[in-house]
């Protein structure tokens, strides 16, 4: 230690003979050390997650007085999600460039979950929810907004990815003002088809993210390689990179935040869809078990421990929320295709 310190003396003697006891170097290197001081206080403000909200709140005041039909409440809870994704500490982090967002890689991968969310959301209110039958016209607003979403995720300049989601929540709002109005200028179809296509995609994206989040640890599957002869099965082995566990871990907490919402407005949008097929109860287990995936985390990292170690693994935990959810979205499919 006494080493290095008169090592360290010795260095800054140098530099203090060179620039200047007195001079500008002193003040360049305080207004660094106060920049990245900054910088470091503003990127644990900015890590924390955006909490969960109520869409029957947020709805009401979207509509300012106006009555709520059928389909406000999903649409208000996508709006939501985007302007919280956009206004949230910090902003959108997903394309800084700068400290201290460039360093920051959690709250960017939650970002990443959510908006995956929301472009299908989007998508699926494009072809489906806003159309009463396939040779329908597709509504204008949700043309411009569904593209726009869709829009690089990470584009810094020319133009910045924010400026073109603002545009799509323009969009949305005209047609959610539209749709309040009444008149039937901006329509919204509580069907059970089109809630099932919908939750196929859902269905899609968390048996993908329970995958990846089991890999934290490694697992094996069999896949099917071609011989000359039949199939031959080989053991394929999977484990996420240990820099990257985090990170999957984060992006599943978003898309579980995002989701979460939009199936709290699907539960008060379909209500009467969901009660004639006896699937309501359902519906309310799936937003259960995703309302555990928001609990807080006590521990200041993702621990990575093995299946039955010592040390907790935060992602197996995550992963056993997210796969029982899929599976009672797969219930309530089924429940949704009878009758």
């Amino acid at each position: 230690m006494e080493k290095l310190q008169r090592w360290w003396l010795t260095r800054w003697d140098r530099l203090s003979a060179r620039f200047g006891s007195s001079g500008w170097f002193k003040w360049v290197l305080a207004l660094v050390g106060l920049y990245l001081l900054v910088c470091v206080i503003l990127g644990m403000f900015w890590s924390w997650e955006p909490g969960r909200f109520e869409v029957g709140e947020v709805v009401s005041e979207q509509a300012a007085g106006a009555p709520v039909v059928v389909g406000a409440h999903t649409t208000g809870a996508l709006i939501h999600i985007v302007e919280t994704l956009l206004d949230k500490p910090g902003g959108y982090l997903r394309n800084d460039r700068l400290p201290p967002g460039v360093w920051l890689d959690n709250v960017p991968r939650w970002e990443y979950g959510a908006l995956v969310q929301a472009r299908d959301a989007s998508r699926a209110m494009r072809k489906a929810f806003s159309r009463s039958q396939s040779q329908s016209t597709e509504d204008p607003d949700l043309i411009e907004a569904e593209p726009l979403l869709h829009f690089n995720n990470n584009s810094w300049l020319l133009p910045p990815t924010e400026r073109e989601y603002r545009k799509a929540l323009m969009h949305l709002r005209a047609y959610q003002s539209r749709m309040l109005a009444g008149g039937g200028e901006a329509e919204f179809h509580a069907r059970a088809d089109n809630l099932r296509e919908w939750l196929a995609d859902v269905s899609t994206r968390l048996g993908s993210l329970s995958q990846r989040l089991s890999a934290s640890v490694g697992r094996h599957a069999l896949g099917a390689v071609e011989s000359s002869s039949a199939q031959a099965a080989n053991q394929v082995d999977y484990k996420t990179p240990w820099m990257e566990i985090d990170n999957v871990f984060y992006e599943a907490r978003g898309t579980a935040w995002a989701l979460l919402h939009l199936l709290q407005g699907v539960e008060m949008d379909f209500a009467e869809t969901l009660e004639k097929k006896e699937a309501l109860v359902s519906l309310q287990q799936i937003i259960r078990e995703l309302e555990a995936t928001q609990n807080t985390i006590w521990s200041p990292f993702i621990l990575n421990g093995t299946g039955f170690g010592l040390v907790a693994n935060h992602s197996l935990v995550m992963a056993s929320y997210i796969s029982r959810a899929n599976a009672g979205i797969i219930d309530l499919r089924d429940l949704l295709s009878e009758g």
